[in-house]
């Protein structure tokens, strides 16, 4: 063998075996300087989707670090590891769950999901912001359907290696003339398989879709999808959250208040925020231009007070999960202590990839030991109760 060649297979088998320990190892160092700018050379569509080919097929490392008893947590007779969840809109069809549980997950919210397939709307539409942390998406419910989904997490429940906590973020057809009804059929077609509901009605990317936030329109659906959910799972009611907009109206708020405070249309939780169509922070961005909802660091403040407004107006006695420009432990923390129950990210997995999720985890354990609680369940609306 020629000293070339053999130079060749000795610095090719270093190379691969340095990568492959700091995959492996979630080293955030090695993923911040190659594997994310390896993915963002890519569309971010097409990113996206390279993304979900690794999770398929087990290039997504799974987590070394345990979690602490701190950051156990129950909530609706569900025992949650820790309290930082995949929010709904990465995973949409159910194809990469338990790769995603094995990145350190407290649960993994799948989604939307609408009855029949659909292709969502026209590319390009997902647009990164990197100088803001952010994205704006206006996807429009891509959906392989209910019967495609469903199958997929069917055959997840059965696999005695897999015991992670899933949600199931249900939407509308885009054409579709009875929302309600759509919503129905997915409590009923999931049923069997979800940990927990969402009603999404306060994405922006669906023609109409928001009107369903106005009082009268809420009442109805929510009356309609509390029955749905009583009568499908007679043995076990599975919790029914309702996700809303970052820009409702003073109004609005109220009148969302209202409803979900009246028994007859109490929901279980409450998911604290949806993207935005404000572009406040970004205008410097020629991205910013793009119409569809923003999600990342632009949100964060927008996505806390709102939390800490519905934790008020509800009294803490409906359960929050805080979403919107969680990129670290601190971020995190500071929507638990405005109301959330539980925290879920999305866009700072997109930019910092699965060490984040330990990070944050990391952080928040010491910032809650830093002021001596005891759980997670003693910091919920900890700034809420300050007089």
């Amino acid at each position: 063998m020629s000293p070339f060649r053999s130079f060749f297979y000795i610095t090719s088998g270093g190379f691969f075996l340095f990568a492959g320990t700091n995959l492996i190892t979630l080293n955030e160092k090695f993923y911040n300087k190659y594997v994310i700018p390896a993915f963002f050379m890519c569309d971010p569509e097409k990113a996206h989707n390279l993304l979900l080919l690794a999770g398929k097929y087990g290039f997504i490392p799974k987590s070394m670090y345990n979690d602490p008893p701190l950051l156990k947590t129950k909530l609706w007779n569900l025992n949650f590891n820790n309290p930082i969840g995949l929010a709904a809109g990465l995973d949409k069809q159910g194809e990469i769950i338990k790769a995603l549980h094995n990145v350190g997950f407290g649960f993994v919210e799948v989604g939307s999901i609408t009855p029949l397939p659909q292709p969502g709307n026209e590319k390009p539409r997902v647009f990164r912001l990197l100088n803001n942390q952010a994205i704006i998406n206006r996807y429009g419910f891509n959906s392989d359907g209910h019967n495609v989904v469903f199958e997929r997490l069917v055959q997840l429940k059965h696999n005695q290696n897999f015991n992670g906590i899933i949600g199931v973020n249900l939407g509308k057809n885009k054409e579709s003339e009875d929302a309600d009804a759509d919503y129905v059929k997915g409590i009923e077609k999931f049923a069997s398989t979800a940990d927990y509901f969402v009603i999404n009605i306060s994405s922006p990317n669906t023609p109409g879709l928001r009107n369903l936030q106005k009082k009268k329109d809420l009442m109805k659906l929510l009356s309609n999808v509390i029955e749905a959910r009583n009568k499908y799972c007679k043995d076990n009611k599975i919790p029914l959250l309702l996700k809303i907009s970052p820009d409702l109206t003073e109004q609005d708020k109220k009148d969302i208040a209202d409803v979900v405070n009246d028994k007859k249309y109490r929901v279980d939780g409450l998911i604290i925020s949806n993207t935005t169509v404000t572009r406040v922070g970004v205008y410097d961005n020629p991205n910013s231009l793009e119409p569809g909802g923003l999600s990342g660091k632009p949100l964060q403040e927008m996505s806390t007070k709102l939390i800490s407004e519905f934790y008020r107006m509800t009294k803490g006695e409906i359960p929050i999960i805080g979403v919107g420009g969680v990129f670290n432990g601190q971020d995190a923390y500071a929507k638990i202590k405005a109301g959330a129950s539980l925290v879920q990210i999305y866009t700072s997995f997109i930019y910092n990839g699965p060490p984040v999720v330990t990070n944050i985890k990391k952080e928040l354990e010491c910032l809650l030991r830093k002021d001596k609680y005891n759980s997670i369940a003693d910091a919920i609306g900890a700034d809420c109760k300050v007089k």
